[in-house]
């Protein structure tokens, strides 16, 4: 096979070789062969790098959406499920690392995607499950794509929202539509970049821009604290879909951290107790909780979809705070269409085009579309806030726990389970919870929006 997909194939084995095999069902596992020692990336990322990557791409519109997602669970309920769903998260992305790597293993091929991967584990689990491997793959990638394009055009309408308060308090009002189109071409141009390798900086001064910003907000956030007796310490049921939908968007960068993963020099160190996932999450759950109690503390029922457009309009500080968080947004919008790009171009067309004279030329015309689709969906529903919750109770209730979960169970699948196949109820667990959220987040969701517009 490929690094990307392909047959699985046992080419390269010989007696020589010493190697060790064992049975699996049906199939053959070298337990001699390391995936990680046979990658071979043309623009591989350092540890530090990739944990760059993975903060920047956690770091944006979600955490400045929190104190609205604390105001719909109330800050107890707020701080108690942030952290449980970070452990979730954490979790389900250990689990889906985990998995790929056995399957990588077990059919000697260094890379597999997310789709790929999918299929196969179908192929080898339980027998009702195996009808559904030939849709496996488009069903993934759809979701990939939906939830890509999805934070692309929340960064879009962030970007766009925020420059409006400082157009509209120092020349004249502009539709927020109107600010959306100006951004289209510096968009279509930071989209042109075609490596993790090159966009590192930008990600590096993305992060610095967005912890200096969370600093100031900060500044704003504890002066004159209204008393805690005044806010909800737990919000009526009916809200909490929402909360779960934000928080799952804001925590949950599962294509990012495939990519990453997928692109590091020293993948092993991804994982582990110490690893880039865990030092990176763990960062990013306690700036989450911390900025979505005081946010919620200072503001309460008129926290916005982004806190920085709760700040005072007329103050300097707050308009330079605007001016850097759009500016670090915008920056991450280019690692953010890496993964639909990569996946529409890489998976789905770059073979069609392989012989062909103009392939850079068809492989721009697709950045410049994929810009245009989340620039078009900004425009047609710029609502903030109610655009992240759906898009993270949609796809990541899905991409982020039910699908790792129904991974593990195939790969772990007949007598690997555990005693009494602990892993199987764990799992199953998991996936009835991946699709509550999926439904209750997604029909809140919508509802609201529909609502919005009447």
């Amino acid at each position: 096979m490929s690094s990307s997909g392909g047959s699985p194939s046992k080419k390269g084995t010989t007696s020589v070789d010493m190697q060790i095999f064992a049975t699996n069902g049906n199939t053959i596992v070298d337990e001699s062969y390391d995936p990680h020692l046979h990658r071979n990336r043309p623009h591989p990322t350092t540890n530090f790098e990739t944990l760059v990557h993975l903060l920047k791409g956690s770091l944006g519109t979600g955490i400045l959406a929190m104190p609205q997602a604390f105001y719909n669970a109330g800050y107890i309920s707020g701080v108690v499920n942030t952290i449980l769903i970070g452990i979730l998260c954490t979790y389900c992305l250990h689990v889906l690392v985990q998995a790929q790597y056995a399957l990588c293993k077990r059919h000697r091929v260094p890379i597999l995607t997310y789709p790929i991967s999918m299929k196969i584990a179908l192929e080898e689990g339980p027998e009702c499950l195996r009808r559904f491997a030939p849709y496996a793959v488009v069903i993934v990638d759809g979701f990939m794509i939906v939830y890509q394009l999805g934070i692309c055009c929340v960064y879009i309408v962030f970007v766009a929202t925020n420059i409006k308060q400082l157009v509209d308090y120092y020349w004249l009002e502009l539709d927020v539509k109107i600010h959306c189109l100006i951004l289209l071409v510096p968009l279509i141009g930071i989209n042109m970049i075609r490596n993790l390798k090159v966009l590192a900086p930008f990600s590096t001064l993305a992060n610095l821009i967005t912890f200096v910003g969370i600093g100031l907000i900060l500044a704003y956030i504890l002066d004159d604290v209204p008393p805690i007796s005044e806010r909800q310490p737990v919000a009526e049921l009916g809200k909490f879909p929402l909360f779960f939908g934000t928080t799952l968007f804001a925590l949950e960068a599962v294509g990012v951290i495939i990519a990453l993963e997928n692109n590091m020099a020293t993948p092993k160190s991804f994982g582990g107790s110490c690893g880039v996932l865990n030092v990176g999450m763990i960062v990013i759950v306690f700036l989450y909780a911390g900025m979505g109690f005081l946010g919620y503390l200072k503001y309460g029922a008129e926290s916005a979809g982004s806190i920085t457009l709760n700040l005072p309009q007329e103050e300097i500080m707050s308009q330079s705070i605007r001016v850097l968080f759009a500016i670090a947004i915008f920056i991450s919008y280019g690692l953010q269409c890496y993964v639909p790009v990569d996946i529409i171009w890489n998976v789905y067309l770059v073979e069609k085009y392989r012989d062909s004279n103009n392939k850079l030329v068809y492989e721009m015309l697709v950045r410049i579309v994929v810009v245009i689709t989340t620039f078009l969906l900004a425009v047609a529903i710029p609502r903030l806030g109610l655009f992240i919750s759906l898009f993270g109770a949609f796809c990541l209730s899905a991409l982020g726990i039910a699908f790792p979960a129904i991974m593990e169970i195939c790969v772990l699948w007949p007598d690997k389970l555990g005693p009494g196949k602990i892993t199987l109820w764990k799992d199953i667990i998991l996936i009835v919870f991946g699709i509550v959220g999926l439904v209750a987040g997604t029909y809140t969701s919508v509802r609201d929006i529909i609502l919005s517009f009447m």
